[in-house]
């Protein structure tokens, strides 16, 4: 069914081609907010990338911090990458970071993989030809998991710096880790789910600097997935858990998703 309330930028307001998008969300038990980038001339379906952001952030910090979108009008100017739809939501806004896990009563994994897609179906009248997820920090951990415990949904997975288990948040936030915490610890780590769901999931890559926090985990998650035969794409560049990094590396990760978007669907 459609949203209760859905509230939408006006076109005249608007400025590089975002829009911004407010819902009323069940899973969220009130609003929550996203950007939309849709690049300049297309109206027909297209590729939506969803992109998650880290602790402390909200939907605009992609664009407003990253220039996300700048980053893809670029590489579709160039020829290097189809038209893709950028969509940024926030992550539900509770504590530091939700984690994009269901707690506290509120199914924010729920809200990136049900409202997300469809706010933008009913916003602007998108509808979406693939699906990928993507994120940074907290939100590539986002990203990895959702697409691994939902590997249907997605065409292709990607997370930069990412958390690869809950344990881990707890070096960013204030919030007890217990109130993240799943019934089945196994639904807390990146691996675990990948695992579990070998055999279906969507095509994967993961990057981190060789300078950031993370940089162990996501060698450990790299080394694990090659010791189990999972296929998938990881890199390491220079720099560290900032976004000097995470606005230069999104170019692979949307590459990727191009790479993946231009062949026929599985």
């Amino acid at each position: 069914m459609p949203f209760r309330t859905i509230e939408v930028s006006d076109p005249r307001f608007e400025r590089d081609g975002l829009r911004l998008i407010t819902v009323k969300s069940p899973n969220l038990r009130g609003r929550g907010d996203m950007t939309l980038w849709l690049p300049d001339g297309v109206n027909h379906p297209m590729p939506l990338v969803i992109l998650l952001h880290g602790v402390y952030g909200s939907h605009w910090v992609w664009s407003q911090k990253g220039g996300a979108h700048r980053t893809a009008d670029r590489l579709i100017r160039d020829g290097r990458m189809q038209p893709m739809a950028l969509v940024m939501p926030s992550d539900g806004l509770w504590g530091d970071g939700s984690g994009y896990l269901p707690h506290d009563g509120n199914a924010f994994d729920r809200w990136i993989l049900d409202d997300v897609p469809r706010a933008v179906t009913e916003g602007v009248g998108l509808e979406p030809d693939g699906l990928f997820i993507s994120g940074l920090s907290m939100g590539g951990y986002g990203a990895l998991r959702l697409g691994a415990c939902h590997p249907d949904r997605f065409r292709a997975i990607s997370g930069l710096s990412s958390i690869t288990d809950l344990k881990q948040i707890k070096l960013f936030v204030e919030e007890p880790l217990v109130a993240y915490q799943q019934a089945n610890p196994e639904d807390e780590s990146v691996l675990s789910l990948m695992r579990l769901n070998r055999d279906r999931l969507p095509l994967i890559r993961f990057d981190c600097g060789r300078d950031d926090l993370l940089i162990e985990h996501n060698r450990a998650l790299h080394q694990a997935l090659l010791d189990d035969g999972i296929p998938h794409q990881y890199e390491e560049f220079d720099g560290g858990h900032e976004w000097a990094y995470w606005e230069t590396h999104l170019v692979e990760t949307l590459l990727f998703f191009d790479g993946v978007a231009r062949k026929s669907p599985q």
